[in-house]
């Protein structure tokens, strides 16, 4: 079998890394390029303290660290040393966060423990024990000497055949036909060009100079990061690495000194064309600014005293990479076929990316989800250098910050708002935002109708501090009228896309699981596999005539794949800019719509699953019967210049309640409706996941030859006796068996809500589990689902 010819350009630890990982796998045609001398190349890598600490609120980080772990302390030598990490808290606030933390690593696999000052200065004697309240302990984290890691495979990777070039400078990605073809580079004064089939770019904080020879905007700002050593200390007794978040602060021992990491200084953005004259010893390190390092040495001061009888020296401002949501760059470029990247990687999570990667190009798919990571999750909005700036800055900021899961960014806001924005301002909207997007959680509006519930309907007694975080009461009435009268909720955010052409119904056949070649005004629930059968999405597929679809989708990821697929005569184009979307949904829905419409909006002329265009008052909409909350009514679409006039018309009766996130999250998860990336990922099949019905055995569809209805674990609702926020570990007879998804309070059925993934023989409603929140073991029991109108007969009336 032929092998693609491989350009990888970079000769960090990610780009040695992946040299590694593919030739591992058979593709040894691989030539590695880098403008450095090998194997200090001069990136990030070269300058990297080597602190590894695995445990992360995202799963799939957790992975990749984890990986790097165990793959560099497999490779020997001087590469990775197993001293374990230790994180301290100095307020209760961090505390109860590394409570937190130790859940995700229970949930992810990680062993961890929770010590008490004195175990903590057991660790590290030089600590003010007075200061500590308490840290957390991974005995697996440690130290990774990114250089001698990346020569030991580099040289495995040349064993099998690659090519590792040194002092070659790309300047330029030569394509053909929307196909790369090869790289450019100057060696010695002199031009030559390799030939490629495929070029990955690991260059680093040089991505995006990289990427623009290649079209392809790659949104990573290089940033500053402090990092200096103490004069000499005397012997020190090995320690861990050290984390003291409460001041942004990191600390490693060199000997009889010990390092110092900051980011409390300010962020110190380096513009490509800055790097070169700006460098000092090499091209990643930038002049060393005391007047940025003074804080930090007093902060360390106060947690090390030991460190008051020295002074700080060898600093420097060492570059590293940034993102606008802080996850690495990984994916194929949608413009150009063969061109990849695997930026924004930091040692931590380095061979776990590779490994990712050469999975994908050798497999065609990663065993790790990868949707939070790859390049093709941001929209347009995102792209734009002010914003990659303003974002990468805030990252750096908060790199050590108690975040909380629904906590947005501050800014740069209002970036993308709906038609229907000005009304949800009138009635007190409470935003928060995601993609961009401004989404009105709950409406101060309807704090009157609070004082028509019972006094605990709205469960405020079951949720900690914690859990009234970004959320209001007001959910329950906004949940109340959507289940006894009617609510408007803004669906604009919903990621809409038209596929036509006279093929456009063969190519989802062929992309999807369900039949979607039905007639005009069908509406289709079905899934996006990949090839191994792992949910790569759920979509809503409405036929509008014979060649045109209207596509529900899950966000960007969606539209590159499905335009990527396309053949010829189909076109993919983002509806979502152009067009708005109101969910009209609750008993009274019809009694309010049906007034102002020309269709015939009874159960007989207009089904569930069904799409018709009309209009409603003076605004052409296109109306589907389909419901996420589990309720009648109906999703309107118009363009959004006539958005505003939708709401207003659907208003002026005075029947409708606007309802929030806050509301809509707790009526879905009632009706056991699944969040792709939150619920399920592509590590996860149809029938795990308890979405079998969505498969079509008698149709071929993309992954269909690799699915198995055989399940070893499921996703199944959690009545618990207290709200929790999701990632949270169950466990069941003292060992830890899954982990929590979604979660949120039932308004309707009265009760906490937790989905969780579980072995199959724990999934027998009334099996008893409990979950681990900050430190608690929170009851919980397994539920029959839906936990709400399991007959179907309020959606279908």
């Amino acid at each position: 079998m032929s092998r693609p010819r491989l350009v990888i350009v970079g000769a960090g630890i990610v780009g040695c890394a992946l040299a590694d990982e593919l030739t591992e796998r058979g593709w040894t045609d691989v030539t590695v390029v880098d403008q450095g001398p090998l194997f200090a190349a001069g990136g990030s890598s070269s300058h990297a303290p080597g602190l590894v600490f695995q445990t992360n609120p995202s799963r799939t980080m957790t992975e990749f660290a984890a990986y790097t772990v165990a793959k560099y302390t497999a490779l020997g030598g001087d590469c990775f040393r197993q001293v374990g990490g230790l994180e301290v808290a100095t307020t209760p606030q961090r505390w109860a966060d590394l409570h937190r933390k130790l859940g995700w690593a229970e949930s992810w696999g990680v062993e961890a423990r929770l010590l008490d000052a004195g175990e903590c200065a057991g660790l590290w004697p030089m600590l003010d024990r007075g200061r500590v309240l308490g840290g957390f302990h991974v005995p697996s984290d440690g130290l990774a000497a990114a250089v001698a890691c990346g020569r030991a495979q580099a040289e495995r990777a040349i064993e099998r055949g690659a090519r590792f070039l040194p002092g070659h400078t790309v300047v330029g990605v030569e394509q053909s036909g929307g196909r790369v073809t090869g790289v450019s580079v100057v060696v010695s004064g002199e031009y030559r060009t390799i030939p490629a089939d495929v070029v990955v770019c690991a260059a680093g904080f040089w991505g995006p100079s990289i990427g623009k020879l290649a079209g392809l905007t790659v949104p990573l700002l290089p940033l500053a990061h402090q990092y200096a050593k103490s004069g000499p200390l005397g012997e020190l007794r090995p320690g861990p690495i050290l984390r003291h978040q409460d001041r942004d602060l990191y600390f490693r021992q060199h000997g009889d000194r010990i390092g110092i990491g900051s980011y409390s200084h300010r962020p110190m953005p380096v513009a490509q064309d800055e790097i070169g004259p700006r460098s000092t010893t090499m091209p990643s390190v930038q002049a060393f600014t005391e007047d940025d390092f003074d804080p930090a040495w007093r902060d360390a001061v106060e947690l090390l005293p030991a460190l008051a009888e020295s002074k700080y020296e060898d600093g420097i401002n060492g570059i590293f990479s940034f993102t606008p949501d802080g996850f690495p760059l990984i994916g194929e470029a949608p413009h150009l076929d063969g061109f990849w990247l695997a930026e924004a990687v930091w040692v931590t999570h380095s061979a776990g990316v590779a490994r990712a990667l050469a999975e994908v190009l050798v497999d065609g798919r990663s065993t790790i989800d990868l949707h939070e990571c790859e390049l093709n999750r941001f929209e347009r909005t995102q792209l734009s250098p002010a914003f990659v700036e303003e974002r990468g800055k805030q990252n750096f900021v908060e790199v050590y910050d108690v975040i909380h899961p629904l906590q947005p960014m501050e800014s740069p806001r209002p970036l993308r708002t709906s038609p229907f924005h000005p009304r949800q301002r009138e009635l007190g909207a409470f935003f928060l935002e995601a993609a961009g997007w401004e989404r009105p959680h709950w409406f101060e509006a309807n704090a009157p109708l609070l004082e028509e519930l019972p006094r605990d309907a709205a469960g405020a007694e079951r949720r900690d501090e914690w859990a009234s975080r970004y959320w209001s009461p007001i959910a329950a009435a906004e949940s109340h009228a959507a289940r006894e009268g009617v609510a408007l909720f803004d669906m604009t955010p919903l990621k809409r896309i038209e596929v036509s052409g006279p093929g456009a119904a063969a190519f989802l056949q062929r992309m999807t699981t369900n039949n979607v070649d039905k007639k005009p005004g069908s509406v289709t629930y079905t899934l996006l596999l990949d090839v191994r059968g792992g949910i790569r999405s759920d979509l809503t597929v409405a036929r509008l005539d014979e060649e045109t679809f209207q596509v529900g989708a899950n966000g960007n990821l969606d539209l590159d794949w499905l335009a990527r697929h396309a053949p010829g005569g189909v076109r993919v184009r983002d509806l979502t800019p152009g067009t708005c979307c109101v969910g009209v949904w609750g008993p009274r829905a019809r009694e309010l719509v049906q007034g102002l419409t020309d269709l015939d909006l009874s159960h007989e002329n207009f089904r569930y699953f069904g799409c018709k265009s009309g209009y409603v008052g003076h605004v052409p909409v296109l109306a589907m019967r389909v419901s996420y909350v589990g309720e009648l009514g109906w999703e309107l679409y118009t363009t959004a210049d006539l958005g505003l006039k939708l709401w207003d018309t659907l208003w002026a009766p005075g029947l409708a309640v606007a309802g929030g996130r806050a509301a809509f999250n707790s009526l879905r998860l009632e009706k056991g409706y699944r969040l792709w990336g939150v619920d399920m990922t592509t590590e996860h099949t149809p029938y795990e996941a308890g979405l079998g019905f969505a498969v079509r055995d008698d149709k071929d569809f993309i992954g269909r030859d690799a699915l198995t209805k055989d399940v070893t674990r499921k996703l199944v609702p959690l009545l618990s006796a207290e709200v929790v926020m999701g990632k949270e570990p169950v466990g069941h007879d003292g060992r830890t068996v899954g982990y929590v998804t979604s979660a949120a309070y039932g308004h309707t059925i009265g009760a906490p809500i937790a989905y969780a993934w579980l072995p199959a023989e724990l999934t027998e409603p009334g099996t008893k589990v409990d979950i681990s929140y900050f430190g608690r073991r929170v009851p919980a029991e397994v539920a029959a689902e839906p936990l709400f109108d399991p007959g179907m007969e309020k959606i279908r009336r």
